[in-house]
């Protein structure tokens, strides 16, 4: 599968690799291990991949026991598994380096004598015992990797020259037509039942049997709580909590997550660390209250007022009915054939989210309520800082629509209060691009070109 993270890999090699090594970062599952592995086959003669998932003790003593004798580290990795390094042309590969911190920091050194290049994938990065007694080195590159984004699923299953065009009507702020736009939102919607990771979109591509595509993200969700009951320590009954209760939270109509929903007198202080804790694994992604749309959005974070995704959007559709088989077959069926009952809205915004996110964005909404004026009664789905910070005209709002049918009630509010704020604002919506009353309103699957 063709992943655009690829591309920065080749870059750092060309560029930073004997300044830096790098440090991939995601979810589980979400491809890091297959996308370094494919990269050390096609850019270097020879390559080891240790996990330190599975690394025994003898393998871990080389990074503690031989750091002041390297000649003697590499010739034993050489014999342990049977690869021959070559200088300047061989990389060395630490998976899932969070099990093992010490190799982390052993990379200074490493990275110092020069002879090979280095890359480490992992989770929970940051996460306090991930980083306890070792000095993270300066010379580590931080890279994220998402689940595959709309481009790369349309790659994976042949539609290559479809985001060519969805591009080029974008830049143009010209019409798809009916028939390109049907197509691309039938793909879209393919995209938002299968999801991103990769392999349900290798068993969607394989079969194109949604139930077995199911199937294969419950076995996902499944590990998410595995690894939630066994790394999340004194704090996995609160992250558990959080994690269950997520379709739930989405389904509101006011969709700002309710700690109180958690327990008896839930509050935010008591769920930070545990809403981290998710974050940190790439699991959901959280989008917090920004209170003044200006420049600075992350200024004016109102961090106990937040919203929180899932990571990808097929494994929240799966969350969603987990245990009920038959109502996902149906939701599976509604979808694709946009005839759906339930509150679409959660799944549309969720995948906005995600898309917004894949693209590097912090995400930030903006919410308001006043009980004496209700000219103040907003709320704003998405707000987004333009790229060009000189510009007093910086926010970007973006209003998320699942229907055909819809009002504009609290952008015309956001509008009319914050307009000397605003770049122009977006709905995104299921219809073609039009422009309406300087508002542009784009199809979903144009999100990530925002």
């Amino acid at each position: 599968m063709k992943r655009k993270i690829y591309e920065k890999l080749v870059d750092w090699k060309v560029k930073d690799h004997k300044k830096v090594f790098l440090l991939i970062d995601g979810a589980r599952r979400v491809g890091k291990s297959w996308i370094v592995e494919e990269f050390a086959k096609r850019e270097y003669d020879t390559y080891i991949l240790i996990d330190f998932n599975k690394a025994n003790s003898e393998i871990k003593g080389l990074f503690t026991e031989y750091l002041n004798d390297l000649d003697n580290l590499y010739m034993r990795l050489m014999a342990l598994f049977q690869v021959r390094l070559i200088p300047g042309k061989s990389l060395i590969i630490f998976d899932e380096v969070q099990h093992f911190p010490p190799a982390r920091a052993a990379l200074k050194y490493l990275i110092a004598d020069g002879r090979y290049d280095f890359i480490e994938t992992g989770s929970l990065i940051s996460i306090q015992k991930n980083v306890e007694n070792i000095v993270i080195p300066s010379e580590e590159r931080h890279i994220k990797m998402y689940p595959m984004d709309f481009e790369e699923f349309l790659w994976a299953t042949g539609n290559e020259m479809m985001m060519d065009a969805i591009r080029k009507n974008f830049e143009t702020r010209k019409q798809m037509g009916q028939a390109l736009h049907r197509k691309a939102m039938d793909l879209f919607r393919q995209y938002l039942i299968v999801g991103g990771m990769p392999q349900a979109v290798a068993e969607f591509i394989a079969t194109h049997d949604l139930d077995e595509v199911d199937k294969t993200k419950r076995d996902i969700i499944e590990l998410y709580k595995g690894d939630i009951a066994k790394h999340a320590g004194r704090a996995r009954t609160r992250v558990r909590r959080i994690f269950d209760d997520i379709p739930s939270q989405l389904q509101k109509h006011e969709k700002k997550f309710q700690f109180s929903k958690l327990g008896k007198s839930g509050r935010f202080r008591d769920y930070a660390d545990s809403m981290f804790w998710l974050q940190e694994a790439m699991i959901i992604n959280v989008c917090t209250n920004s209170t003044e749309p200006n420049v600075g959005l992350k200024l004016n974070e109102e961090r106990s007022s937040l919203k929180c995704y899932m990571g990808d959007t097929g494994l929240l559709i799966s969350h969603a009915f987990s245990g009920n088989e038959l109502a996902a077959e149906n939701l599976h069926k509604r979808l694709l054939f946009d005839n759906i009952e339930l509150n679409e809205g959660m799944i549309m915004e969720n995948i906005v989210a995600q898309m917004l996110t894949s693209t590097g964005r912090t995400l930030h909404f903006f919410s308001s309520s006043d009980r004496i004026d209700s000219s103040s009664n907003m709320e704003i789905d998405f707000l987004i800082a333009n790229t060009k910070i000189g510009r007093k005209k910086n926010i970007v709002p973006i209003e998320v629509k699942s229907g055909k049918r819809y009002t504009t009630t609290s952008l015309d509010k956001f509008i009319a209060k914050y307009g000397p704020y605003l770049d122009r604002p977006y709905i995104l919506h299921a219809k073609d691009l039009e422009v309406r009353n300087g508002v542009i309103c784009l199809p979903l699957y144009m999100a990530p070109l925002l």
